[in-house]
């Protein structure tokens, strides 16, 4: 299976100041290559999303908004429409929240594996996961216009705690 040799969970060792950085600059020039202006608020709640490396929801944005002095759920929402729209972040179904997209400068579907203990996760794109969706859709005539797998589990993290127990 050809999957991304990249794929990891953030370690305790992350320079995550160097990957906020890394993400605003490459939404910055995503929306720049999409004609799309990349407004305060879009950053704020691009920014949020970020900061802490696993899925947050619409509320938790809309609260850390609040504690800035702004935002009403409406923006939150046109927000993160706005950054799922351009590629930005991910959409988790199963947790109802966002996450951000390592590699937005190059369109793919969302494939994920999320702990369910700490709730960290990690992007993949398996090509073959991709071509199994597609065979199967063409094969009973579906169309597909996107999809997101996720994959429930636990990361190396919180496996070896409970080895640890």
């Amino acid at each position: 299976m050809n999957i991304d040799k990249n794929l990891h969970f953030i370690s305790d060792d992350h320079d995550h100041q160097s990957c906020i950085t890394k993400a605003m600059v490459n939404a910055e020039h995503v929306c720049q290559q999409q004609g799309q202006r990349f407004t305060a608020i879009r950053r704020r709640v691009f920014e949020l999303v970020w900061q802490q490396h696993k899925p947050i929801g619409a509320y938790e944005v809309l609260e850390k908004l609040q504690l800035d002095g702004r935002a009403a759920p409406p923006t939150v929402y046109r927000a993160l429409d706005f950054l799922l729209e351009l590629g930005l972040v991910h959409r988790i179904a199963s947790l109802n929240a966002y996450v951000g997209c390592v590699q937005p400068e190059h369109p793919h579907e969302g494939q994920f594996f999320i702990c369910t203990s700490c709730r960290s996760y990690a992007e993949l794109d398996a090509l073959p996961i991709n071509a199994a969706i597609a065979k199967s859709a063409r094969d009973s005539g579906f169309e597909v216009h996107q999809h997101t797998v996720e994959i429930m589990g636990l990361c190396p993290r919180c496996q070896a705690k409970k080895v640890e127990l």
